[in-house]
């Protein structure tokens, strides 16, 4: 939200500054409309990638949770008594958002890191 908030504040400056200039500005180019190809920033990220990448959200927060929520969706409904976790996937079936949090963050903590170099 704060960085959207700074996005705002930035292109509402710009176009401040842009609309103060006496220069007459250059003949604009009509728009192409041509499909926009994204590059792809590597091969997908694997569940343990992404559970790892959650775990440098705040704790306890609920960005972390949708974060983990959003790598391994809880189930609909989730279990009203859910059984032990034995894996990382267990935990999508807790109903309850802080349990289910520190389901994730239990299994996630034991990840191993690997350096990429």
């Amino acid at each position: 939200m704060r960085k959207l908030l700074a996005l705002i504040v930035v292109f509402s400056a710009t176009a401040a500054w842009a609309q103060q200039d006496d220069a007459p500005a250059p003949a604009a180019k009509p728009a192409v409309h041509a499909k926009s190809k994204t590059p792809k920033a590597g091969p997908p990220k694997s569940l343990a990638e992404k559970l790892l990448a959650c775990l440098e959200i705040e704790d306890e927060s609920k960005e972390r949770l949708d974060c983990y929520d959003a790598a391994i969706p809880p189930t609909k409904p989730p279990k009203a008594k859910a059984g032990a976790a034995n894996g990382v996937m267990d935990c999508r079936f807790v109903k309850e958002e802080d349990e289910r949090l520190k389901c994730f963050n239990g299994f996630a903590e034991k990840i191993p890191k690997f350096s990429s170099r």
